[in-house]
């Protein structure tokens, strides 16, 4: 019976994993079938998934699109492909036999131009997927206020003091909060006490009152196979002690984390309950526990593109509010759409850099099992963390497939600028010998995933 739960994880984690990568697999070959169809090549096969076929239909132009049983990744085999990758050198004996017209119509027999941006457009559409999914997620949730404003209030041990939604914050301890670049800076002077002292604006006046630290030991997030994920620690959870010792900041709880150099922590957790549930106290509507957990040391990306190593439990910290938003127009959804996938692949530019030159562990890249178990804790946070997930992975394969490695879509391309400047493609032998030596690339990055997914 035991096993049970532990069985019920695993189809929780495969089945979030295969949501996932069958999203962004279709999104990044159906990239790849429309603009070929745009461009003139026809295709004869749209998989999603490899090995046997479970669905299938042939459609209007011929090309039959089906649902394969392993759902590991898809395919578009265009018209004159040897294989479903459309890697290594093309048949020519079966190009010859072909008419002008049938010749076009292949991707080996169409011009440069139109292979480039067949091949290109799988990993433009990913981008394109993962700005939309950034874009609606800022559309949905707005944006902040320029001038620091209460919205909603978090639920915390201590309650939310004399503070209310709508107030303006101009002030915490003293120290003016014009915006939020001077609200962060302020929390850094704040007393480790249970309040402070907020100077707002409500209705048009001032006052000062006493509220809750502005950054409470409340946590918003727990990563998948972290410290905290192994505890049980959730979203919404209060530390409030750390090894018997009182915390009223977040900043508190990040000091003794990284000064304990990987020694085991109990923790106090203070854990708000759902109305009516049981196991709390009628007073409080919530539940104390004791959790104890192993820091891991993690390889933290800093502003500049360096990374920091420290010692972390990987949680995230939350405000004592929510700050109020405001509508964010459709350009301004795009462009913060667009930044947040510039930041991901230049963030991922630099860890590569940085594990190449052994600045960082390696155990930064993941293999299939990781990426499962980050999809199903995403499915568990909620459907916008899930959909933000899907926006994550999808640039990661949009990226990955642009590196220059023959069977990667970065590789054919590589070969077509080889056509653009030299007139002539690679030859036959040297083709097939290249997309060989990617493959073996390829697999070995896979294997090694895995084998940090199992070890680190």
């Amino acid at each position: 019976m035991d096993l049970l739960p532990d069985f019920g994880n695993v189809l929780y984690t495969a089945a979030a994993f295969v949501v996932a990568l069958s999203i962004i697999v279709f999104i990044h070959e159906f990239g790849h079938y429309i603009v070929g169809r745009w461009s003139g090549i026809g295709a004869e096969v749209f998989s999603l998934g490899f090995g046997p076929v479970l669905v299938s239909r042939v459609d209007r132009r011929g090309t039959r699109w089906q649902i394969a049983a392993i759902p590991l990744g898809g395919y578009v085999r265009f018209n004159g492909d040897s294989n479903a990758a459309s890697a290594g050198a093309a048949d020519e004996a079966e190009l010859d036999a072909m008419s002008p017209e049938e010749r076009r119509r292949t991707l080996a027999g169409a011009p440069l131009w139109a292979r480039f941006a067949t091949v290109a457009a799988g990993p433009v559409f990913n981008f394109i997927l993962s700005v939309a999914i950034f874009a609606g997620a800022v559309a949905w949730q707005g944006v902040a206020t320029e001038a620091p404003t209460v919205g909603r209030l978090a639920t915390l041990p201590e309650g939310e003091g004399a503070l209310q939604p709508g107030d303006r914050i101009l002030a915490l301890d003293g120290h003016e909060t014009p915006d939020y670049r001077a609200f962060y800076a302020a929390l850094a002077d704040l007393p480790p006490t249970p309040t402070v002292r907020w100077s707002i604006e409500r209705d048009g006046t001032t006052r000062d009152i006493d509220g809750p630290q502005p950054m409470p030991p409340l946590l918003s997030g727990v990563m998948p196979s972290s410290a905290a994920a192994g505890a049980g620690l959730k979203a919404g959870d209060v530390i409030t002690k750390v090894d018997g010792a009182p915390i009223w900041r977040f900043e508190d709880l990040r000091s003794r984390v990284g000064a304990s150099a990987g020694a085991p922590l109990d923790l106090t957790v203070w854990r708000p309950l759902p109305a009516g549930a049981a196991g709390g106290t009628a007073a409080t509507g919530a539940q104390l526990l004791t959790l104890s957990l192993t820091p891991k040391r993690m390889d933290l990306p800093l502003p500049n593109g360096d990374f920091e190593t420290r010692w972390m439990i990987g949680a995230t910290g939350d405000m004592a509010f929510a700050p109020e938003t405001r509508a964010a127009g459709p350009l301004e959804a795009l462009e913060r759409g667009a930044g947040q996938v510039w930041t991901i692949v230049t963030s991922s530019v630099s860890a590569f850099e940085h594990m190449i030159l052994g600045k960082i562990s390696s155990c930064n890249l993941h293999g299939a099992v990781g990426i499962a178990q980050g999809s199903a804790a995403a499915a568990q946070a909620g459907a916008m963390d899930f959909i933000w997930f899907i926006g994550v992975l999808s640039t990661a394969v949009g990226f990955l497939n642009l590196f220059p490695v023959p069977v990667l879509d970065g590789g054919h391309l590589m070969f077509y600028l080889w056509e653009a400047v030299t007139r002539r493609p690679p030859s036959p032998a040297v083709l097939n010998v290249l997309t060989a030596a990617g493959m073996v690339a390829v697999l070995s990055l896979m294997l090694f995933g895995l084998w940090n997914d199992v070890t680190c």
